[in-house]
């Protein structure tokens, strides 16, 4: 299984930016994609954002179109999460996962750390 290990988190205002890093470790081209994920205090957990390995295609939640981008580097097998305009309902752990790309919401490892992302209104 492949190691995944989020960082980036923090407190910001609302209205700030943060980047999220995902930094895959023993993963081979046969993964289809990557996404991430969030899970608020007492909630499950919420699909954001995944990208495909190939061709970089991307796919976004509604609540973060607009707000948020991912992105990947194939060579230090990393993914990104971009976020901007941040709002209090985005506070959460954040987390990447593998996915399919057809199935993308659908995390195929079991969960990392996270990293946690606190925004104050």
């Amino acid at each position: 299984q492949a190691q995944l290990v989020e960082s980036g988190g923090g407190l910001v205002q609302a209205g700030e930016s943060l980047r999220l890093s995902c930094v895959v470790s023993r993963a081979t081209f046969s993964q289809d994609a990557m996404a991430w994920f969030r899970q608020a205090p007492g909630k499950g957990h919420e699909f954001v954002a995944a990208i495909n390995w190939a061709e970089g295609l991307t796919k976004y939640a509604d609540s973060v179109k607009g707000r948020f981008a991912i992105s990947r580097d194939n060579v230090k097998k990393t993914v990104y999460l971009q976020m901007n305009n941040l709002k209090s309902e985005d506070t959460a752990r954040y987390y990447c996962n593998r996915v399919l790309w057809g199935y993308a919401s659908r995390p195929l490892n079991t969960w990392g750390q996270g990293t946690l992302v606190t925004v104050s209104s």
